[in-house]
């Protein structure tokens, strides 16, 4: 396997070099298991605590760390480096370049330069996509959709009529964008669908995990903001907007007109009442339930959602409970005791 030298790593990721500037690595590796070969990264104190041990070939560690015998490249932040370092040695793989013949297209596409297309996708009408698309196997692209440069989509996606998706976008295999909100109105004896006109709008470097599904809105756009990353199993409805680089981690849910701030993370399984508002820099804790707008910076936890030292109190007094059952079946006892006599 080729190798990078040492000097080019640290050039990659910023980094202050001490050690043979000329040795070759040849892959990157978990610390526990790095070789002589490879390079790996020390960002929590029980690793750095065993650099002088490590048989790894060279060592990512923060700006701080004294080490004299190993090859070390000291980073402000090793694991957002390593990342880099992962990159250059598993560069992403790319769909074979063109449209594939088994693809289908509609009228009036317009394709920027160096597209991949593969098998089975289906591309409707007065769609355009930018530069060095890839649109992986059995993906649909809805009539009027608007994708930008360096998108990936992977295999089985729907994006459904006039959606749009800005650069560097990525959508994981399976997700449904712009499927209608959930709208009904009930005449007393059965529910009658509220057309769903809008779209849902992505903007640049957002990557949606496996099996989301993100409404169009009623009106108007549901809006992901630039920046923002979900996991696997995430649902967001119609009309709701995500404020940049907001994380939504998997099995979540987000109802409807709500708005997310910037820099907010919803934790697993944490659930998103309507028409509500989450400050920026919010924090949901795994499966809380949240009915009522939260301000900036707020971290909750439970359900409903309090704050998260208070459930924690709570929690700690849960687990009390049965000795308490027990205290107050006592008390009662002695107090009926008494009134007895």
């Amino acid at each position: 396997m080729p190798g990078h030298t040492l000097k080019n790593i640290a050039g990659l990721v910023d980094g202050q070099l001490s050690g043979d500037a000329e040795k070759i690595i040849r892959a990157a590796a978990p610390f526990e298991t790095a070789g002589p070969n490879d390079i790996t990264f020390a960002g929590q104190a029980k690793y750095i605590k065993k650099l002088d041990a490590s048989s790894a070939g060279a060592v990512l560690a923060p700006m701080n760390v004294s080490c004299e015998t190993a090859n070390i490249i000291r980073v402000k932040n090793p694991q957002l480096a390593f990342i880099k370092v992962l990159t250059l040695f598993h560069p992403p793989s790319r769909l074979p370049g063109g449209i594939h013949p088994a693809a289908v297209i509609g009228n009036d596409f317009s394709c920027g330069e160096d597209p991949s297309i593969g098998p089975g996708t289906v591309i409707q009408d007065r769609v355009t996509v930018g530069d060095r698309v890839q649109i992986h196997p059995n993906a649909v692209i809805g009539d009027g959709v608007e994708i930008g440069d360096d998108v990936i989509i992977y295999p089985n996606v729907t994006i459904l009529e006039r959606c749009k998706l800005g650069n560097r976008v990525i959508v994981q295999a399976g997700t449904v964008i712009g499927s209608d909100g959930y709208g009904f109105e009930s005449d007393g004896e059965r529910f009658h669908k509220i057309p769903q006109l809008g779209i849902v709008q992505i903007d640049d470097d957002v990557e949606i995990g496996a099996n989301n599904t993100i409404d169009r809105a009623a009106f108007e756009k549901t809006w992901i903001h630039s920046g923002v990353k979900t996991d696997n199993l995430v649902h967001i409805a119609h009309n709701v907007v995500v404020g940049e680089n907001t994380v939504i981690v998997g099995q979540s849910g987000i109802a409807g007109s709500t708005t997310i701030g910037r820099n907010v993370i919803l934790a697993a399984q944490s659930g998103i009442g309507g028409h509500i508002s989450i400050g920026d820099r919010a924090v949901v804790g795994p499966m809380a339930g949240i009915s009522q707008s939260v301000p900036g910076g707020t971290m909750l936890s439970g359900f409903p959602g309090i704050p998260h030292k208070l459930w924690l109190r709570v929690q700690r007094g849960v687990r009390k409970l049965p000795e308490l059952f027990k205290q107050v079946a006592d008390l009662e006892k002695r107090i009926r005791n008494i009134e007895n006599k």
